[in-house]
This record gives structure tokens, C-alpha cells and sequence, in this order.
């Protein structure tokens, strides 16, 4: 210990020297703090460009879509996502949602897809859809309704544009021509084509429709809400309120009802698949093999305990079972299956205690596991058939670090390091060749894309975002904390990763309060070795200590870390926050006294629930859009970690909030919301409010009309959240 606490004071004193304070404004200012950064990175079918979408440097709210030869020379903007985007059309419901569940905070070009041939780009601005002809050098409008045209692709010949409108699923000729809807009757409650709430939200499925190979056929999804419950929720906006009657399927009640059927695009015929006698199952992925002739379907059981791989006959909607992973606590999807040109595929299980990559036959029979160790895979992110490697991001020397390996799955081999550079990397895998755009950052490194061979070296810089004079960081490089990482026990004994950031001008020998920032939940790590978001600055600057810590239940660790969780909601997740507390103070900077902690949704219940553990060590919270009671959240996400009330109803009432609050200290909440809230809806807050003014509990609260979970947070209201929050702690710990 007393090793550790000499490296940690050497490296807090390092670097302490102060420079001009960092105003809070400029923090939701133009341009981004973070420096130009490459989003939603694609390589062209051909490989000889890179596109990609950039905020403004005039206007954090909009995005454009930029391009960059691989051959060299400046990149270019390709479509101005501000020149294009009305400013007053107002987006369907159905495409704020599907924004919401894809946590998309911009307007102008949003998202794009290129064709296979590599002769045009599709790109949904506000609602309709705009074709950049690569030869042209121009996008033209292709839609213009009063409806969106959400989900939009091109076909995989490039011969047709498809997408959903008004509940159905059209295509239109990208030569030119009318457009013909390939279904009819859709509405809110029987629809064609879309992924449905749950999908979106939990279970990262964003489409409801998959072309085939030769774009002969496509897969298309009916989805009947008609048993959902209705969930009443009111809508409050600046100048008034709504209720909206949300189909919300709330845990141990009735999800919407998913069937897949296989339509041929010219005729129009439509095949249903066979999913199975129980219609209460989730359609988790859909995939078509290399050469059209098997639709590949995994399919979940309700308790998430199974996950079926079925391989369908597309001609007559028959299907086998060729593969089955089950867990005694939940299967985790995945994007991992990867059909290749011989039939066989590639697969990931979490079997051996990790996530592995396996190689199997057409016929679901196991050829090999390609990866192997005490440590998981994070993603298959790509296949090089002709050199038959599998490319993959994996925490494989540190759950805070993140690099891209490839191995052979041909046979018996060690992964390879592609990306030696320490941090976090994510790419982008071309579809031939292993050639890759790979996005690093580190603490001191903001988020630089480069384009990279497939043996790991550079080719050329897409956004190198060098911290250096010119930067928009660069007037406050010198206030820059970069956090010191390391480890404590659980009272399980497992190791659990931390990160601390101490305030510009750090004297080792004044004593400091205390921010624990948390999550806490599962699916979601804070403590990694990436590039710290500048709204952090804020509360360095204010002269606070900024501590994360990654508790049981947080990913990038074994199974048995991720699942000790497992039907306790809420328990071992306080029992490691506190431990690092208990290290917290053990510091002789730190001031045991004034402790505070925030977070935002599940964060924002761990708030909760640390603020009214028993002997709560905290002063201060601040609970931002907060889970209460697990009966009012979804099916999916719940049901996966709680089960139901019915079959684990001791769980349920453990993790409840509002039975805890006789032990929250006066004055010591600030409670904010969002007051549209599509995903934890208000009431989780109400419930709260109207228990602690029952019982006489002085709090504090902030709601902000209009906005929803993730949704509509413009910078405006984004600095006023942060002023708030300040504002708060300043009262409560100084």
C-alpha cells in the first residue's frame, strides 16, 4: 500500500502546473473541445476512400458527411448536412424514437450506408433521403413526403433504395422511378419492416428488415403491439402537456408479438418463417449466408437463459436448430456470427468462463475454438476470408484498455497485436483485404482515425486531432488531469478497477472533497484509458476529485464478475462502491467529510442507493433520471438480470428505492429529470418526490420540459444540467 500511494502522489504532483481556468460555457461551445472527430466511419466498397460524419466546427447540433482518399490529399465535405436540413420540419415519432434509442443528438446527416458497388451513398436528412452519385459528384433528393422515411438501405446490387414509412416497407428504383410498397396495412399497432421498442432499446437491433445477397428476396418482420400495455406518460414541453398512451412492455407483462417471413421483391409472395410453437421469444439477429440460399435466425427465450441459432430453408420457411448456447443466469447477444463463402461461420460464447471466438461447420458441428485465455473477447469486428483471419477488439492485457487483434481460425494459433498503441481502440473492418479504420484515444490523446493495413500499419491520418496549438483544447492543456488507475478487493475478493483525478494546482498536503461519478450497471464500464470528456474540467476546476469505479456486474470482465450480479439488483453493486470509499478515505488528501456522488439513469439509481445505504458515507448526490422500482422498466433489460416479480419477488423488493428513503440525509439530493422521458419515464422520480414530501424530507430537484432519456439535450440545457449540478455540490461539500 505504501508503494502504491507513493506512485500515486508522484504522478498527482506531476504536471500541476495551472493554466487559465477553463469557462464553463465554453465547454458546450463551437468548436467541440474534443477537437474534429470522425463518427460513423465507413470504407468504401473499393477501398479507396474513407467517409465519415463530423460535427460543424460552427454548430455542435449538426452534422456533415466527409470523405477522405486513401490515395492522400485534404478530406472534403461531400454533403452539408446544415444547408440540407430544414430548420422547422418536425420529425415522426417514429424516427424521434428510433434517434432516442440510438442516441442521436444531432440533425443534418446522421446516418448514411453505401451501396456494394461503391457508386452511390444514402443518407435520411430530417425525415427524407438524399443519393450522393459518387460519378456526379452531387446528391440528389430521392424522397420528398410528408412522412419519414426511416431505416433506409441500399439494396445489395444498388439497384433499389428501401426503407419504412407510415409503418410499411417501400423500395424505389435508385435509377429513378415510383416507388412501390412491398407491404400493406401497417400501422402503430401492426407493423411491417421496423424493430420494435424493445429491440432498439435493449437488445441493439435497429432494423426489422434484411435483404438477400441478390436482393431477389427480403426478410421482413411483423411486429403486433395489440397486447402491449399501454403505459399513460405525460409529455411536458415548454408550452404545454400531453399525454402520450406509450406501448410500453413493462416487466412479467406481454411483449409485442415478432413473426419474420421471407417476401420475394418482384412478385411480392410472402413465406412465413417457422420460429417455433412459442410465440412469447425475442428475434434477436437475422443474417443470410454468403450465398443466399440459408436465412440464419437466432432466436432468445423470454428468460434469456437460451439462445437458438436455426437455419431456414427461405423457399419454404422451415428451419433446424444447428446451434444452442444456454447459461444458468442470461445468454448475452451478440453481432459475432459471421457466415463465410465455404458454409461454415464464426461464433461467440462465453462457455469457458470468457467470451471466445469458435469456428463451426454449415451444420452447427464444431470445428475449433479460435481464441482462448482468462481474459474476453469484446467484438468480432471483422473477417479477411482470403488470409482466413478473424479481427477482433478485446481487453485482453487490461479490462480499461481495448486493442484489435487477429488470429487464424483456419487453425491453432495466438491472437496478434494490430493496434500496439496503449488506450482504447475501435475500427471499422473492410469487408475484404483486413484493412481497417481504427479510432484511438488515450488521457492525454483525444479520439485521431487513421486508416490502417491489415498488418497494423498506418497509411494515412483521416482526423489526426493532434493536441497541439490550434486545438481547441490546446489554451487548457495545461489544467489536462490524467486520471491515475488502479485496484482494490471486493469483499468477494475479485479485483475492481478505479480511476482518480485530482484538481489543477494539486497539493498533496490540503485535503480535497470528493466526486464519485458512477454507473454501476451492467453493459456500461466508466473506468477506462480513453480520453476524458471536458465537461469533467468543470468540477476539476471547481476544485473537486473526481473518482470512477467499475464494480461487479460492469462488462469487460469473466463471466462469474458479470453475473455475481444475477437476481440482486442493487446489492453487490453498493457493497463495491462503498469499498471504494472505505479506499478513499485512506488517503491523506482526501476529505472523508465531504463526499458526493452523482450519475444518470442507472447511475442515478446507484446514486440512490448510496446515499441511503445504511451509515451513508456521502454528503451529497446528485440522481439524474433515475431508476426507482424495476416493475416500472422493461421487459428486456429487467427480466435478464431480476427475472420477474412473480419468480423473484425478494430480489424486487431489495432493489426497490422508495422503501430506502427513510434513511436519506436532509438536503442531500438533487433530483433531475427529464420531463419526456420515453425510457425511464418520470413517474420513477414522482414516486420519489412525493414519498420524501410526505415524510418531510427536505430535496432538491431540476426537470427540464420536453427533453427525454438521451434525446433533445441541446448545448444550452446541457450547460445549465452541469451549472446546476455544480451549484449543488458547491452548497453541499465546501
Amino acid at each position: 500500500m505504501k508503494l502504491i500511494l507513493a506512485a500515486l502522489a508522484a504522478a498527482l504532483v506531476a504536471g500541476a502546473a495551472v493554466a487559465e481556468q477553463l469557462p464553463p460555457k465554453r465547454v458546450f461551445e463551437s468548436p467541440d473541445l474534443n477537437g474534429p472527430r470522425a463518427r460513423g466511419v465507413k470504407l468504401a466498397p473499393d477501398g479507396r476512400s474513407v467517409t465519415y460524419i463530423k460535427v460543424r466546427a460552427d454548430d455542435l447540433t449538426v452534422t456533415d458527411l466527409w470523405i477522405a482518399d486513401v490515395a492522400g490529399g485534404e478530406p472534403r465535405m461531400l454533403i452539408d448536412g446544415k444547408m440540407l436540413a430544414p430548420e422547422t420540419r418536425e420529425l415522426s415519432e417514429a424516427e424521434k424514437a428510433r434517434r432516442e434509442r440510438a442516441g442521436v443528438a444531432t440533425r443534418g446527416v446522421v446516418d448514411y450506408a453505401w451501396d456494394d458497388q461503391g457508386k452511390v451513398i444514402l443518407a435520411p436528412i430530417e425525415g427524407d433521403l438524399w443519393l450522393y452519385e459518387l460519378d456526379k459528384g452531387q446528391a440528389r433528393q430521392l424522397t420528398r413526403t410528408p412522412g419519414d422515411e426511416i431505416d433506409a438501405k441500399v439494396s445489395p446490387k444498388g439497384r433499389y433504395v428501401s426503407y419504412v414509412r407510415d409503418d410499411n416497407l417501400y423500395v424505389t428504383p435508385v435509377a429513378g422511378g415510383p416507388e412501390r410498397a412491398l407491404t400493406e396495412g401497417g400501422s402503430e399497432l401492426s407493423s411491417w419492416g421496423a424493430a420494435e421498442f424493445i429491440a432498439q432499446e435493449e437488445m441493439d437491433r435497429h432494423t426489422g428488415y434484411w435483404w438477400s445477397p441478390d436482393e431477389a428476396r427480403i426478410a421482413v418482420a411483423h411486429v403486433d403491439q395489440s397486447g402491449v400495455d399501454v403505459v399513460e406518460r405525460p409529455e411536458v414541453g415548454a408550452t404545454g402537456a400531453k399525454v402520450v398512451p406509450q406501448r410500453y412492455p413493462r416487466v412479467g407483462r406481454p411483449n409485442a408479438v415478432v413473426t419474420l417471413y421471407v417476401q420475394d421483391v418482384a412478385t411480392g409472395a410472402r413465406t412465413q418463417v417457422d420460429l417455433g410453437a412459442d410465440p412469447d421469444i425475442y428475434l434477436a439477429r437475422v443474417d443470410w449466408s454468403k450465398d443466399g440460399r440459408t436465412l440464419y435466425v437466432q432466436r432468445q427465450s423470454r428468460d434469456q437463459r437460451r439462445l437458438d441459432l436455426i437455419a431456414v430453408d427461405p423457399a419454404t420457411g422451415r428451419g433446424r436448430t444447428i446451434l444452442t448456447e444456454t447459461s444458468p443466469h442470461w445468454v448475452e447477444l451478440t453481432d459475432d456470427f459471421k457466415p463465410l463463402k465455404d458454409g461454415t461461420f464464426l461464433w461467440s460464447s462465453e462457455r469457458s468462463g470468457f467470451r471466445h471466438l469458435y469456428l463451426y461447420a454449415a451444420d452447427g458441428r464444431l470445428i475449433r475454438q479460435v481464441t482462448r485465455g482468462a481474459w474476453p473477447v469484446d467484438a468480432l469486428e471483422g473477417v479477411d476470408e482470403a488470409r482466413g483471419l478473424a479481427i477482433f477488439a478485446a481487453t485482453k492485457e487490461a479490462p480499461i484498455e481495448r486493442r484489435l487483434y487477429s488470429v487464424s481460425y483456419r487453425q491453432p494459433a495466438e491472437p496478434r497485436v494490430l493496434t500496439p498503441d496503449i488506450g482504447w481502440w475501435t475500427a471499422e473492418v473492410a469487408k475484404t483485404g483486413g484493412a481497417f479504420v481504427g479510432t484511438f484515444e488515450n488521457p492525454r490523446t483525444p479520439p485521431r482515425t487513421a486508416l490502417y493495413r491489415a498488418d497494423g500499419s498506418r497509411v494515412r491520418w483521416i482526423e489526426e486531432n493532434r493536441l497541439a496549438e490550434g486545438h481547441p483544447f490546446w489554451p487548457y492543456v495545461e489544467r489536462l488531469r490524467v486520471p491515475v488507475y488502479g485496484t482494490i478487493e471486493a469483499e468477494g475478493g475479485e479485483t475492481l478497477w478505479y480511476s482518480l483525478r485530482t484538481p489543477p494546482g494539486f497539493d498533496p498536503a490540503r485535503k480535497y472533497p470528493v466526486i464519485v461519478q458512477v454507473y454501476g450497471g451492467p453493459g456500461s464500464a466508466r473506468v477506462t484509458r480513453g480520453w476524458q470528456n471536458p465537461e469533467d474540467q468543470i468540477l476539476l476546476d471547481a476544485g473537486y476529485i473526481l473518482f470512477r469505479l467499475d464494480n461487479r456486474g460492469t462488462p469487460h470482465r469473466s463471466v462469474a464478475f458479470k453475473t455475481a450480479i444475477d437476481r440482486r439488483l442493487g446489492q453487490l453493486e453498493v457493497d463495491d462502491q462503498l469499498a471504494g470509499v472505505r479506499y478513499l478515505k485512506t488517503l491523506p488528501y482526501v476529505d472523508a467529510d465531504r463526499i458526493g456522488v452523482t450519475g444518470w439513469s442507472y447511475g442515478g439509481y446507484m446514486t440512490l442507493l448510496l446515499l441511503t445505504a445504511p451509515d451513508s458515507p456521502f454528503k451529497a448526490g446528485v440522481a439524474g433520471a433515475p431508476v426507482t422500482d424495476w416493475t416500472l422498466y422493461d421487459t428486456h433489460y429487467t427480466e435478464r438480470f431480476m427475472g420477474t416479480p412473480k419468480d423473484n419477488a425478494q430480489g424486487y423488493e431489495a432493489s426497490e428505492v422508495v422503501r430506502r428513503l427513510p434513511r436519506l440525509k436532509d438536503g442531500s439530493l438533487l433530483l433531475i429529470h427529464g420531463m419526456a422521458d420515453d425510457n425511464v419515464t418520470f413517474d420513477h422520480s414522482t414516486r420519489v418526490m412525493f414519498d420524501l414530501q410526505a415524510r418531510g424530507t427536505a430535496f432538491e430537484t431540476m426537470v427540464y420540459p420536453g427533453l427525454r432519456h438521451r434525446g433533445g439535450w441541446t448545448p444550452t440545457n446541457r450547460l445549465h444540467r452541469a451549472m446546476q449540478t455544480l451549484d449543488f455540490f458547491d452548497r453541499k461539500l465546501k
